[in-house]
Parts: C-alpha cells; structure tokens; sequence
C-alpha cells in the first residue's frame, strides 16, 4: 500500500476532489449571467411574447441551483469531520492489539503506528499496514 509522506493529521486536502470543471458544469455566476441575457432579451427569453412565466421558471431553477451548491458544500463538510475523526480513532489505537481481516487472512497483533493515504487512517501491525475498516476486534494492548 503506498502512504503519502507528506500527509499530516486532520489534512483532507487530498481527499477532498479539487477536480477541473468540465464545459457541461455551471455554477451560480454562469446560471446568473445566462438569466440576466435572457431577461433582457424577451424574444428570446419566451416564445409567446411574455417573460414573467420564464422568469419564474428561472427563480425556481436558481433557487434548486442554489441547493445543490449548498448540498455539496454540506456533503465536503461532513467528509472532512469523518476523516478527521478517523483519524483521531487510528491515533487513538497505537499500543493496543487489534484484529483485522484482510484478503481472507485474520491477523492479531499490536498497533505500532499509524499512518494516513488520501486522508484515510491506515494501522501498522507487524510491519504492514491496514485499513481501519479492516478491524474485527480491539482489545486493551
């Protein structure tokens, strides 16, 4: 398993997708630009010759824009508190002996350290290192 050295505890930076923004994504500035062109231009804002229906549809589309953008800022919010608590878990387990099941093998042994690839929290026993999702039983160490 490859661990990142230049991770620290409570870091999310390389969990977190920073990903480019394709052609097809849009975010509130572009939808409000795109609104306000349209509103200026009622021909093209309406078909039959009267905005105020599309100006509605246009509320309602930038009030479901508005909260998507607001999901997902809730969604990276709650990914950083879980991995940050995770992270205090694995820090939190070092001494003790734990049990993990990985690929079919079950292996107990005591934590000697704990390290952290892409924000996850890995646990080092017996030289090799485990997810914490791997754990089946931790006891005192």
């Amino acid at each position: 398993m490859d661990i990142s050295s230049n991770f620290t505890i409570g870091s999310t930076d390389q969990v977190i997708n920073k990903s480019k923004k394709s052609n097809s994504d849009m975010n509130m500035d572009d939808f409000l630009k795109i609104m306000a062109a349209s509103l200026r231009m009622p021909s093209v804002a309406s078909e039959g010759g009267s905005g105020s229906d599309n100006s509605m549809d246009y509320m309602s589309q930038m009030i479901q824009f508005s909260t998507i953008e607001q999901l997902q800022t809730l969604t990276d919010s709650l990914t950083t508190t879980m991995l940050m608590t995770q992270q205090q878990q694995a820090v939190s387990m070092i001494g003790k002996e734990v049990t993990v099941a990985q690929d079919g093998a079950v292996v107990t042994g005591t934590v000697e350290k704990t390290r952290f690839f892409n924000g996850y929290a890995t646990l080092q026993i017996n030289g090799k290192d485990y997810y914490m999702s791997n754990i089946q039983e931790v006891g005192m160490g």
